[in-house]
């Protein structure tokens, strides 16, 4: 099996059979090995630099019933909110004095906030804090909607695929979300200019090994610079409330794998790695990661945006989060930098 590493190392590209090899005899041993290779490729693109995005969930509104999500419309016991424009602005302000340069807008799919308002928050970002790189994360829009949010001021945007098995896709999400449709908003994003961001859930239900592979060998096509992949964690408040969580070992084995596809791409450290492990993010950094993403919002809205259970950090400030991360990442001979952190073809 080394030798598939060897050969991924080289050439960044595995026949799907080799990823399906790859995979399902992956050991501890093997890991390790891999996890050594993913690391020379990332130290040899960012050095020992991991990029700190300050994450604003803005809205947990969501027109969108799937399966696995905790914000999902069906779910009424959620506690729904809206932070304001003035709001969003402060989380911005408090985490640029504290070193982020990167404010990653996320929210579901919430018609109240319109293309218009959508605007008007980017460019006031874009105003106050001119020197700062914006992400949007808000779901499904229209190539026009993007188009706007990119004019305005957004340079990233990240839309998660969740599964590139469109047979897999349809047992996550209601008829009303298609796999094509996911995948055709990615595309727009890339045409538009973004710098794009997929990504998947490891271990969700019905999820196969050929699921992974389909995984891989569309990021390998679509090219994005950024990838975001993270354990399932079921909800309490979903249809898939007693599925089994994915894994910390294979969300790792398939981060380093990404790195090696991918060498220059940004690999966040996901809160969900932290969720399942109380040491996720920092071995989500040595599987070849260097992106981590702690969060700004409000504590009050924290505790409301739960995509899934016992998720970390709901009840700290912005500074504690921040700096607490730094430890963590100095304590692995990482370090955090104060930076935009743009994809490497974008500098």
């Amino acid at each position: 099996m080394k030798q598939l590493i060897d050969k991924l190392y080289e050439t960044s590209a595995l026949t799907p059979a080799e990823y399906k090899e790859l995979i399902e005899h992956r050991n501890p041993e093997l890991s390790e090995y891999l996890f050594e290779k993913a690391r020379a490729v990332r130290i040899k693109n960012y050095g020992h630099d991991v990029y700190i995005r300050g994450l604003i969930e803005f809205s947990n509104y969501c027109r969108n019933d799937c399966y696995y999500c905790g914000i999902r419309r069906s779910n009424h016991k959620a506690e729904r909110y809206r932070l304001t424009k003035e709001q969003i602005l402060e989380c911005c302000l408090i985490g640029y004095d504290l070193g982020f340069r990167t404010f990653v807008l996320q929210g579901g799919e919430d018609g109240f906030f319109t293309d218009e308002k959508m605007v008007d928050i980017i460019s006031s970002i874009k105003t106050d804090f001119p020197d700062c790189a914006i992400t949007i994360s808000f779901g499904e829009k229209s190539y026009e909607s993007y188009k706007a949010f990119f004019d305005a001021g957004a340079e990233r945007y990240l839309l998660r695929h969740e599964t590139a098995s469109a047979d897999h896709y349809g047992r996550l999400h209601p008829k009303s979300l298609t796999l094509d449709k996911r995948k055709q908003c990615l595309y727009d994003l890339k045409e538009i200019g973004y710098q794009v961001g997929c990504g998947f859930m490891v271990g969700s239900p019905y999820q196969t090994i050929d699921c992974l592979v389909e995984d891989l060998l569309f990021i390998k096509e679509l090219k994005p610079h950024m990838v975001g992949i993270g354990p399932f964690i079921p909800h309490h408040g979903t249809p898939f409330a007693d599925k089994e969580a994915g894994t910390l070992e294979l969300t790792l084995f398939l981060l380093g794998i990404i790195r090696l596809m991918l060498p220059s791409v940004l690999l966040p450290a996901t809160t969900a790695l932290g969720t399942i492990h109380p040491k996720g993010r920092e071995l989500g950094i040595l599987a070849g990661a260097n992106v981590v993403m702690p969060n700004l919002s409000p504590k009050s809205a924290r505790q409301k945006y739960l995509l899934y259970d016992n998720k970390i950090c709901t009840g700290d400030e912005a500074a504690e989060c921040r700096y607490c991360m730094e430890k963590r990442l100095e304590s692995i001979g990482y370090k955090v930098v104060v930076a935009r952190g743009d994809h490497k073809s974008f500098k």
